[in-house]
């Protein structure tokens, strides 16, 4: 019985899901594109980005694969640039 009521516990514990680190340093050189915040997604086709690259619109579905090289470009309903970020 004694075994039964250690095993019954055991099973209700589980390991706690690893999380991302928080981002501590700009990996994917983001910073370098700070005027971009509030332009028009097309200047995206302006610049020369090298390296990953994702544009995200509303609605878009995103996989959830970190990549801290890639910069991320957030676009909003009216077509402007809301966020850059890596990953």
């Amino acid at each position: 019985m004694k075994r039964l009521f250690i095993l019954a516990a055991l099973a209700g514990c589980t390991a706690p899901q690893p999380s991302l680190p928080p981002m501590l340093e700009d990996t994917c050189n983001a910073n370098e594109y700070p005027a971009l915040i509030g332009q028009d997604a097309t200047t995206l086709e302006k610049e020369l980005i090298l390296g990953m690259v994702r544009v995200i619109r509303p609605g878009d579905l995103v996989t959830q694969d970190f990549r801290p090289t890639r910069i991320n470009f957030g676009i909003n309903a009216d077509n402007r640039i809301i966020e850059i970020s890596c990953g």
